[in-house]
């Protein structure tokens, strides 16, 4: 089995990389070699029981995408993108790097013609505003941000190249992953995980919105595990329709924080700072807040319902030490 990464060195791609190499295994079949493409370099996996080949290139420049594909990978995961921050500040390389990205990979697979299985990340930013109290399996794509237009133009040519048989595509729209290790990113959702992450670490966090504001999560043990399984499931009991609202658990930032109270006592919790951003509050009034993941469930994904896991998951997987 040969597997092919973009976005390799972000969080997501690495973490999935890294648990591949653990397991050694993927779709029930043994991997031989895997590819990480990213920007940048990507980080080295030590004693991984298969051939890495590291590519540092520009997705969404014409004709990259051919010398990426070259060794006719079985599996794909495609995690590149520019986050939602960013392709709102810059649409010029939002569309570069989400659309003609996406377009240039695809259509390299397409002339390959092995027809692998594609992992697309697709975002619940797919969803704007006004919602229903849950947003069911068919609330039509209103996307209100450049990078939720980009991953809906994404998940329409994924489903038509799996249509026209060129690819084996599944769309999974990603809940906002919480809590992201590391430094932060450039994401309007970054402080979701920033109120957690920092005060865990002793620093202080700002909140640019509300306790009561709502939003859709799930944790990086959780995304990963979407991957494996949307590598391995069978795309027939999938259908026509083969992009997918991941679960997830519907929180508000104020039950967040009392998750923190729990997990890691008042102190820390004191470290978050009330600073309001008209910007952001405005970006994230337009976010799903809750969603039916029904049928992605019925078809075996699993994620996170209590936000204590999520928090605990991130204190074990970062070895942080309360």
């Amino acid at each position: 089995m040969k597997v092919l990464v973009t976005g390799a060195a972000g969080m997501l791609g690495r973490k999935f990389c890294q648990e591949l190499a653990t397991q050694g295994v993927i779709a029930g079949q043994k991997v031989e070699s895997l590819t990480m493409v990213d920007i940048v370099e990507s980080p080295p996996i030590p004693g991984s029981p298969f051939t890495i080949r590291s590519v540092a290139c520009d997705l969404g420049s014409p004709g990259v995408a051919e010398g990426v594909i070259v060794d006719r990978p079985n599996i794909v995961l495609h995690t590149a993108a520019v986050v939602s921050g960013e392709a709102e500040v810059d649409f010029d390389k939002g569309y570069r790097i989400n659309v003609d990205g996406t377009r240039y990979l695809f259509e390299a697979l397409r002339k390959a013609n092995n027809r692998p299985r594609v992992v697309f990340t697709s975002s619940i930013a797919v969803f704007g505003a006004p919602f229903p109290e849950v947003i069911g399996e068919e609330f039509f794509l209103t996307p209100l941000t450049s990078y939720g237009a980009q991953k809906a133009i994404g998940e329409l040519l994924l489903a038509d190249y799996t249509r026209k048989g060129f690819l084996d595509g599944i769309g999974i729209r990603l809940p906002t992953i919480c809590v992201r290790p590391g430094k932060p990113n450039r994401a309007a959702s970054g402080f979701f995980s920033g109120i957690i992450r920092e005060p865990l670490n002793g620093q202080e966090a700002i909140l640019p919105v509300p306790d009561t504001v709502r939003h859709w999560f799930a944790s990086p043990r959780s995304a990963v595990r979407f991957f494996f399984h949307a590598a391995e499931i069978d795309g027939a009991s999938v259908g026509d329709r083969r992009n997918l609202s991941m679960p997830g658990l519907s929180a508000t930032v104020g039950e967040m924080i009392e998750s923190l109270e729990r997990c890691a006592g008042a102190d820390r919790v004191k470290l978050i700072r009330r600073e309001p951003d008209p910007t952001i509050m405005r970006i994230v009034e337009g976010w799903a807040r809750n969603l039916d993941a029904s049928r992605a469930r019925s078809l075996g994904f699993q994620a996170e319902t209590d936000f204590d896991e999520i928090i605990r998951a991130h204190i074990k997987d970062e070895g942080i030490k309360l």
